[in-house]
């Protein structure tokens, strides 16, 4: 499915996209580091995972998502792939949450691409997937991205310590979440009557 709002568009992340998709990152490599999860050491004796290739993160994403596990999308600007939003987790039964994960280029942060893309994604799983909850977390020193869940209305949950690796090591994060019944009146509904001046968000 592909999820439009003026100039910034969703759609799934496709094999085709490895040319754009890595120009993109290299660029923003410096950039995004310090918010972006790596893989811990393993522990003695055994050899560290290697990275995986970009075909090899495409059909895990659409594994995932034929699972029901996960939403992968590409986020355009203006025609052009400036980033990546993925719904992920997504757990069924008695729960029916998920929680969003994103980077952008750093060349078009604070045009509102993030938060638009945000309040996408969020009304398409509360309207038509089916979630309740959809939770953020984020590095408290993220001041940008912590802007863009206030902004959204999202509400602060408190920090899990040590909570993802990142950057070469545990890190907190600030958890951000959000229910169906507070938003029924629509996040990009919500997100429009903000002024679209958020400051460059590179990564949650």
């Amino acid at each position: 499915m592909v999820l439009r709002d003026g100039d910034i568009c969703l759609r799934p992340i496709k094999l085709r996209d490895q040319r754009p998709w890595r120009e993109v990152n290299r660029r923003n490599r410096d950039w995004l580091r310090p918010w972006e999860a790596t893989i811990p050491p393993p522990p003695p004796g055994i050899p560290p995972p290697h990275r995986p290739t970009y075909r090899q993160m495409v059909r895990h994403l659409r594994a995932e998502a034929h699972a029901g596990r996960m939403l992968p999308f590409v986020v355009e600007y203006r025609g052009q792939l400036v980033g990546q939003l993925t719904v992920a987790g997504i757990t069924w039964g008695s729960m029916c949450s998920g929680h969003i994960g994103y980077w952008v280029d750093r060349e078009v942060a604070g045009r509102g691409v993030i938060p638009t893309a945000v309040a996408l994604a969020v009304d398409h799983c509360f309207r038509y997937v089916g979630l309740h909850r959809i939770e953020i977390c984020i590095r408290p020193e993220n001041a940008p991205s912590r802007r863009v869940v206030e902004k959204l209305g999202f509400r602060d949950e408190g920090i899990r310590p040590r909570y993802l690796h990142i950057d070469g090591a545990w890190r907190d994060h600030a958890v951000f979440a959000l229910t169906a019944e507070e938003a029924q009146e629509g996040l990009l509904n919500r997100w429009r009557r903000q002024k679209p001046s958020t400051p460059g968000t590179p990564h949650k």
